[in-house]
């Protein structure tokens, strides 16, 4: 039984070619879409989930709340040791200090070698390798990094600097500064974890990286990379730590900082994806990828059973001689579905194929290191059986059920309506659903490409074209001034500054000011820039009040910006003079220049002190005539290579920076630009079936219409109006979900752009002009043919 239903599915489908091929293009491109939506949030969803007691594995954070909250993955240095040494709650507690781009040397080499790490390096305690789960191939990772300059490294790094050979008590010497020798390989790294630094260094040189820092009184210090984790006892919860860290701020803060510090623990399984922090994959992302994978499924399987029913007419004596033959109900409902199950794991077959070949674009697009696991794991083939399945009975059963209930009488004597296959009203429910969900997408793709033109766009109060950083590895001031000086004098230089950022940076350092005599510091913080006095030149920054500063090398003024003389309630112009306190340094304000964004547009402006303070310099950015860019990057390489000969050389552009700001809203634009081009096609597939089907069965209504003196446009009316119909009602569901989607998602950004009706108008017709296109070929073929021969089909 079950081999004939086979057998009679394939040739059904073998004699109805072009319905065959919609339905199967349709399903593989939304099965593909599916898979990989599923193979995205399966690897997003699986960071650092294969450490063992995940669940007691917290990392403890900071929060501020001060004028606003503001949150940081980060804590004082010193707290993971007071925590450990006051509490009893965790079975291990493990501070890590991590740094990026540093610079390695192989001073054992006959020919030193340099590279420059990108993840960086970690002062890791011991207990970290007791916490988290990342083996050792060689070495003991209880003693590994106990001794002081010493060192575990990753496999991968390990051939990188040595090859072949073993590692194991050579040495690397960090910012030619400090040398460590090898004691242990670790074995490399998972890609689904945010624990990404492939060097650990014992956490007792922190002290010679930095000693201040590393001292246990820097509790008003809070360094981006400065982290503590915790493996919490079996019987203590989060809820009882967090319940005891005021007591514990209440020990080592004092005055207005006990209202201001609070710390909790952050479970490790939300790391990943709580933005507040340093979370990459925000949730909202999750879930919006979730809703578009469930949403392009949907419309491959209403575009199945559109066509289905509208097939179901010239079918209707088939059903009718099997019945009389004495096929039972139940028989036909499973030959239908056969007939489904055929084209679905076809499509599932092709789906797969294609999504294997699009994966390496998308490992590109995000940076990522995703596989489709069909053989290696259970999710994905548990996910693809039941996805065939629900697609199986959700496109097969409707239609199986209206064909195996057909009146043999009825169904032979051709006298079956479309009333008796749902009707056109059926229809009409479900192309309006498809153009619904269709129009959904193109609204979000059209609202966050034009935010993402906004921000890429949007004036930053500063310029930010044809500007190179370059780094200053030591804090050298006459290496400094020689480098400015010979860089300033290359052809095609405009202008030169020596920073510790540019005005907009990942890189912040925030701190408290004190106004005057006022006897507490304020009660928001300062972004400092420290920056010598062609700072503002450079990067075109504007005064609205006061002078620049004059040349210095270290403190003697102040410039801020205009929300700093707001929040301290003067105009800029009255704040000139006024004397300020920053890091125990007092100085006059000098100048007060126009506000800048001193981060994404995701953040508000902060309130800016730009000073003199060579120590913290840590950039070179000069601008350059755009016509000589080229030359001045290779001469600038040979200048910088002989004023730091032991350091590599690097660069970037400012405004490639500052798009790496919206890396995240940058792969969800292409994503869902991708996903609504699916999203249109398959429902452009399904909408050219139905017109194919609507013209055969109005070959004698349009062959009359065109005897009694209908014309060409009449005759493509006769198609157009139904599905305008559609479409505008599609919009008129699609519009307000669509407003309320981007509406939140735009939340994220402090500037944004206004949604107004034109981004609408957009939408739909955009999806007019695609719909117009798909129904308009057909269409004309059907109103050009002969009506004498149209008469004479039926």
């Amino acid at each position: 039984m079950i081999k004939n239903y086979f057998k009679i599915a394939w040739r059904t489908l073998l004699r109805n070619r072009t319905y065959a091929a919609i339905n199967v293009a349709g399903l593989t491109l939304g099965i593909a879409a599916a898979i990989l939506i599923f193979t995205i949030l399966s690897y997003q969803l699986s960071f650092d989930t294969f450490h063992p007691n995940k669940d007691r594995i917290y990392r403890i954070v900071t929060e501020f709340h001060d004028q606003r909250t503001d949150y940081s993955p980060a804590v004082p240095q010193p707290l993971g040791k007071a925590f450990r040494n006051d509490y009893t709650f965790a079975d291990q507690t493990a501070r890590v200090v991590s740094y990026r781009n540093m610079l390695i040397t192989l001073p054992e080499e006959k020919e030193v070698k340099k590279f420059i790490e990108d993840k960086g390096v970690a002062f890791a305690e011991p207990a970290y390798f007791d916490i988290f789960d990342f083996p050792l191939l060689e070495g003991d990772k209880r003693t590994a990094l106990l001794r002081p300059n010493s060192a575990l490294i990753t496999r991968s790094i390990a051939q990188k600097y040595f090859g072949d050979a073993s590692p194991i008590g050579k040495r690397i010497r960090l910012d030619n500064r400090i040398d460590f020798t090898i004691t242990g390989i670790l074995k490399d790294l998972p890609a689904n974890t945010d624990r990404s630094q492939q060097i650990y260094l014992s956490y007792d040189n922190l002290k010679q990286q930095n000693s201040w820092f590393a001292s246990d009184s820097s509790w008003g210090n809070v360094y981006t990379g400065s982290m503590c984790f915790v493996r919490l006892k079996p019987s203590v919860t989060a809820a009882q730590v967090n319940k005891a860290f005021p007591g514990f701020v209440a020990k080592y803060f004092k005055g207005d900082d006990l209202r201001v510090w609070q710390f909790r623990l952050q479970p490790l399984t939300e790391i990943h994806f709580d933005t507040r922090y340093d979370g990459y994959f925000d949730k909202k992302y999750h879930m919006a990828l979730f809703f578009i994978g469930v949403f392009l499924i949907v419309i491959a399987c209403v575009n199945f059973i559109n066509m289905a029913t509208a097939q179901a007419l010239s079918r209707a004596r088939e059903v009718g001689v099997r019945k009389v033959l004495g096929s039972l109900r139940n028989q036909l409902f499973w030959q239908f579905i056969t007939e489904t199950a055929l084209i679905t794991l076809l499509a599932g077959v092709l789906a797969l194929g294609l999504a294997f070949l699009a994966l390496p674009e998308l490992n590109q697009l995000t940076m990522s290191q995703m596989s489709i696991r069909l053989f290696s794991g259970w999710q994905l083939p548990t996910f693809l059986t039941l996805i065939l399945a629900v697609i199986i009975f959700l496109s097969g059963a409707y239609p199986g059920l209206v064909l195996a209930r057909f009146q043999p009488v009825l169904a032979l004597k051709s006298k079956l309506s479309q009333a008796h296959v749902g009707g056109f009203s059926l229809r009409r429910i479900l192309v309006t659903s498809q153009f619904a969900i269709a129009q959904l997408l193109v609204i979000g793709m059209i609202i966050i490409g034009y935010q993402m033109h906004y921000s890429m766009t949007a004036d930053m109060g500063f310029d930010k074209e044809s500007i190179v950083t370059l780094p200053l590895p030591v804090n050298d001031l006459t290496k400094m001034h020689s480098l400015r000086d010979r860089l300033s004098a290359l052809s095609g230089v405009e202008k030169i500054s020596l920073s510790m950022q540019p005005p907009a940076s990942r890189r912040n350092n925030n701190t408290d000011v004190h106004f005057e005599n006022r006897p507490e510091s304020e009660r928001w913080s300062v972004n400092l820039k420290p920056a010598d006095d062609q700072y503002i030149s450079t990067f075109g920054l504007k005064l609205a009040a006061g002078r620049n500063l004059y040349p210095a090398d270290t403190i003697r003024e102040y410039l801020v910006n205009e929300t700093f003389a707001r929040k301290i309630g003067i105009s800029p112009q009255n704040i000139i003079g006024k004397m300020i306190t920053i890091d125990d340094t007092k100085a006059p304000i000098v100048g007060v220049v126009n506000d800048f964004h001193n981060y994404s547009l995701h953040s508000d402006i902060e309130a800016v002190a730009v000073m003199p303070n060579y120590y913290r310099y840590q950039s070179c950015s000069m601008r350059i005539d755009p016509r000589h860019i080229r030359e001045v990057l290779a001469s600038a390489e040979k200048i910088w290579n002989s004023t730091y000969p032991d350091y590599l050389y690097s660069y970037t552009f400012l405004d490639e920076r500052i798009a790496d700001f919206y890396f995240l809203d940058n792969i969800l634009l292409t994503l869902i630009e991708v996903f609504a081009g699916i999203a249109i096609f398959i429902s452009c597939l399904g909408l050219y079936g139905l017109v194919s089907f609507m013209a055969v069965r109005k070959t004698k209504e349009i062959g009359v219409r065109k005897v009694l003196g209908a014309g060409i446009s009449q005759i493509l009316w006769l198609f157009g109006k139904e599905f305008t119909r559609l479409i505008v009602i599609a919009f008129l569901i699609a519009a307000p979900v669509g407003w309320w989607v981007t509406h939140s998602y735009l939340q994220s950004f402090q500037y944004r752009v206004h949604v107004g009706p034109v981004m609408f108008l957009a939408a739909i017709s955009f999806t007019f002009v695609i719909a117009a296109l798909t129904v308009g070929y057909r269409s004309i073929r059907a109103a050009l043919a002969n009506p004498v021969k149209s008469l004479r089909t039926e």
